[in-house]
């Protein structure tokens, strides 16, 4: 069950709309991906819990990863406690990652910053041996503890870190995006209008990526914090 990296994101959706395209270049390059939605975004405006993990299904098989679990925790209302400290490392500690994303670390939507700290606590507490959780069939699970822990930048623009380019990947990250046909921009729904249910906000997005990738001669990039310094092999790895 090991991947290489770990995609955490606290509503089905998070993931696809802010880290995709990084996703999708590093599956070409070879290495494997694993998604944990925290929640089912259930008190999202637009559709429902169900209906979410239908959407996050859909979401999987177009961005061609394997595994994909939710942890039902409760929309809005997860709190930073040993239970879903335990939940989140024992997802780490079946999937081993060498990386976690993680949501950004302060975000328009409270639920982000909570799960960043969250996602990241879990990420220190999986590597504590005598912290106990115990796999799906019972046993006990080994301790382990990510290399990397990148936070993927949301709806409030922040200081990147580093950026990634993934200009060949767009495409395909927008059809992961409207694999949630409940939440973005449908001429024929009926439901609320909501801050990310116009067409707009689609070009918005697109115009984000734009703009991070700018700084690196990209036509598009995914932008990430970083918990520590990153090390380099070779000043030529980075441009």
């Amino acid at each position: 069950m090991k991947v290489d990296i770990l995609a955490i994101g606290v509503h089905p959706d998070d993931v696809e709309l802010c880290a995709s395209g990084t996703i999708l270049k590093h599956l070409d390059l070879g290495y494997t991906v694993a998604i944990c939605d925290l929640t089912q975004g259930e008190l999202g405006t637009r559709g429902s819990g169900p209906l979410r993990l239908q959407e996050a299904e859909k979401a999987k098989q177009i961005l061609g990863i394997s595994h994909r679990e939710n942890l039902g925790m409760a929309d809005g209302f997860f709190q930073h406690n040993e239970e879903n400290i335990k939940k989140i490392a024992k997802v780490i500690r079946k999937y081993k990652p060498e990386i976690v994303l993680a949501n950004a670390v302060t975000d328009r939507h409270p639920d982000h910053g909570r799960a960043s700290k969250l996602i990241s606590d879990a990420c220190f507490y999986a590597g504590l041996v005598k912290i106990e959780t115990r796999d799906d069939e019972g046993l006990i699970q080994s301790a382990w503890r990510p290399k990397a822990v990148y936070h993927y930048i949301q709806d409030r623009n922040l200081k990147a870190d580093f950026v990634v380019d993934i200009t060949q990947y767009l495409d395909k990250k927008i059809e992961s995006i409207m694999a949630y046909s409940s939440q973005f921009f449908d001429p024929e729904s009926k439901e609320p209008e909501t801050p990310i249910s116009s067409k707009a906000f689609i070009d918005y997005m697109k115009a984000k990526n734009r703009a991070y990738g700018r700084d690196i001669g990209a036509e598009y990039a995914e932008a990430f914090t970083v918990e520590r310094n990153i090390g380099v092999k070779n000043l030529f790895d980075l441009i």
